[in-house]
């Protein structure tokens, strides 16, 4: 695919173009991403009023979240193919018409099953969005300029959740919870005409011959350990719907076989999900480092909510305005970064950034049943800026270490950890919220005061584990070179990629 949007972009008639097009269609896949991942926040507000529509229980209600993170862990894996073997035109419009057709529905969902499978094609949609638009950054824009440019990235993934929560309960409070996609819906079709018009139609991409063992077992794989790390808070309450260790160990099993598999495949660059970029110290310590970011991001994204309505009685909508002001502090932050990062690399950046998300948990760690509300607000603000401070560099580092060729698959590598790394932030944080709150009842303690013990106990794990990543740090180089497709162990200056 590289090869082909290269071609184009070299050809001397179009040359003087050629940078206005390739920064309007980053601009254009941004602004779908942005759509795609408001809309992912956006279910949790709205949830109490499609309960009370459709007559749901909050365990059916649920399976609006957790069949969209299904369908994101099944897919997100097949990027890397998806990408080689298709034209970057085809995708972004197959993403976008799934994205769009699922808003349509949804808007409309005569009952909540039709709502459901409206969520699914969302989700499929949004599943190949990111992994495309990394893609874009890294075959059409120079190293020097990279950082700057995925720290549009990191607005987006940072933005969008805070917004998510304040613009939906705007949105449902004025005109109900239908309105919520109804907005979306003419901005999706927008941004699929733009990006229609601006990507070239280009080659049918490379005949990589699709692998069906290596699907089924990503499948599997990953959709077995999404859904037990999210059924573990039910399963603590007694509501799963089968005990968690079920799919996470038939997970764990399929992922042992899929990884044998592609090692198989790729001796023969036949790999459904190349995993040579592992060869790359830069890459692996980004993509540990970004998964213990993201486990800290969402994990504190569903304890704070908790504990502001459960613990200090704030409306749903006072608690999405209080996670705003970190949100946006992130998203203006992460451009100024990328630009930092562009002038003296990553691990000036990781370093610093890692100790403030840590010292930010060790903040909440001291959450207690009466705490201001402007502490939170200074928490949130504190850890937003270390994710700001961690994640463009961490991004364009690890995927700035790898060979062309192996972009694509290197983009869907991240995405699905990060897809991981969130389920497993949010599953381990609530399991240890609840195990602390049910510890704290027993002893004879209010529902309040056993909240806030539980949710406390939560954020002092957080703070301890946080201190691994610290260590984790100082193994990120400063300007890693480039590993060669082949692993080898020296980048193309001749210097060793763990400078």
């Amino acid at each position: 695919m590289s090869s082909t949007m290269q071609a184009q972009g070299n050809q001397g008639a179009e040359a003087p173009r050629a940078p206005m097009r390739a920064g309007a269609l980053i601009a254009v896949l941004l602004a779908g991403a942005f759509v795609m991942i408001l809309n992912e926040t956006v279910m949790g507000v709205a949830l109490p009023a499609v309960m009370r529509e459709f007559e749901i229980t909050a365990a059916a209600g649920q399976w609006l979240t957790t069949a969209y993170m299904l369908v994101m862990a099944v897919l997100i894996p097949m990027t890397g193919f998806l990408l080689q073997r298709f034209s970057p035109r085809a995708i972004f419009v197959a993403a976008l018409l799934l994205f769009s057709v699922g808003t349509a529905a949804a808007a409309i969902a005569p009952w909540f099953s039709v709502l459901v499978v409206a969520r699914i094609a969302q989700a499929a949609g949004t599943a190949i969005i990111m992994p495309l638009l990394t893609t874009t950054i890294l075959t059409h824009v120079p190293a020097a300029r990279r950082g700057r440019t995925m720290g549009l990235i990191a607005i987006v993934m940072s933005v969008a959740p805070a917004l998510g929560p304040s613009f939906s309960g705007l949105m449902i409070t004025a005109f109900g919870w239908r309105s919520v996609f109804l907005v979306v819906l003419p901005i999706a079709v927008a941004v699929l005409i733009a990006g229609s018009v601006l990507i070239r139609s280009g080659g049918a991409g490379s005949a990589v011959r699709f692998d069906l063992g290596s699907a089924a077992l990503s499948v599997l794989a990953f959709g077995g350990i999404v859904f037990g790390l999210g059924s573990i808070g039910e399963a603590v309450g007694g509501h799963a719907i089968l005990p968690p260790a079920v799919p996470i160990v038939v997970g764990l099993l399929a992922l042992a076989a899929f990884v044998w598999r592609q090692l198989a495949l790729q001796r023969r660059d036949a790999a459904f999900l190349d995993l040579r970029p592992f060869r790359s110290r830069p890459f692996w310590v980004g993509v540990v480092l970004l998964a213990v970011a993201m486990c800290s991001m969402f994990g504190a994204l569903i304890l704070l909510p908790l504990y502001m309505q459960n613990v200090l009685g704030l409306s749903a909508l006072a608690t999405g305005l209080v996670v705003l002001p970190g949100g946006l502090l992130m998203g203006l932050a992460a451009p100024v970064v990328g630009a930092i990062f562009d002038r003296v690399g990553a691990r000036p950046l990781v370093i610093p950034g890692v100790l403030v998300v840590s010292a930010s948990l060790a903040m909440l760690a001291f959450l207690g049943d009466d705490s201001p509300v402007w502490y939170l607000v200074v928490a949130t603000l504190v850890l937003d800026l270390g994710l700001a401070m961690l994640m463009t560099p961490l991004m364009t580092s690890a995927l700035g270490s790898l060979a062309p060729e192996l972009y694509s698959h290197g983009s869907a590598i991240v995405s699905t950890m990060q897809q991981l790394a969130g389920a497993a932030g949010s599953a381990v944080f609530v399991t240890v919220m609840s195990l602390g709150a049910a510890s704290a009842a027993a002893e004879g303690g209010s529902a309040t005061a056993a909240a806030a013990s539980g949710i406390h106990l939560a954020f002092v794990g957080a703070a301890l584990a946080s201190l691994v990543a610290v260590a984790l740090a100082f193994l990120v180089p400063r300007r890693p070179s480039i590993e060669p497709a082949g692993g080898g162990e020296r980048g193309e200056s001749g210097e060793s990629t763990s400078r």
